[in-house]
């Protein structure tokens, strides 16, 4: 593997936009090309690192602190973390920004219709219900990047297209070569 630079890649959007499933298949392909790479993926860890946070403003801003921390600790040692957490607001990926150099914001975009649609957790229905309060896009809102590096749209483009959009993006910025 060439020596290079980490940056963050930090993918947000809706529950059920396909963050995860772009950050690992954009991990095997960074991989396959040399690059030391770690997922972080927001619902593992709200369970491993945010015990005890509920889905307030304050709370959700304290999750994405300790997020950028561990991204950070990664970045430092020569490892690309690609973060996958919803992020609702922009005041959170503006810190995360200001943190984590070089920062490249991805626009998971899907329409909140469709994530419902692919909602195989039941979530959106129970949040409809009253049964989650504070849901993203429900009975919260979700605040879209006004100027992500990348937009990608998971209704239309395939995982795979995805990915390669990503990657070239990465390669016109020489993040990736």
């Amino acid at each position: 593997m060439s020596e290079h630079s980490t940056y963050t890649l930090w993918l947000t959007g809706y529950s059920g936009a396909g963050k995860t499933t772009l950050a690992n298949a954009t991990a095997i392909a960074l991989r396959s090309l040399g690059y030391k790479v770690e997922c972080l993926d927001g619902d593992e860890l709200r369970a491993a690192i945010g015990k005890g946070l509920g889905f307030s403003r304050e709370d959700r801003m304290e999750n994405i602190r300790r997020i950028i921390y561990i991204s950070r600790l990664l970045a430092r040692n020569g490892v690309i973390p690609i973060v996958s957490v919803i992020s609702p607001y922009r005041e959170m990926r503006e810190l995360a920004r200001r943190e984590l150099t070089p920062f490249v914001e991805v626009f998971v975009d899907c329409p909140l219709e469709e994530c419902e649609r692919r909602d195989v957790k039941g979530l959106y229905a129970r949040a409809r219900q009253g049964e989650i309060p504070m849901f993203t896009g429900i009975s919260d809102v979700y605040e879209p990047p006004q100027f992500p590096e990348v937009t990608l749209h998971t209704q239309r483009d395939s995982v795979e297209d995805s990915v390669q959009s990503l990657l070239e993006y990465l390669k016109e910025r020489n993040l990736v070569v």
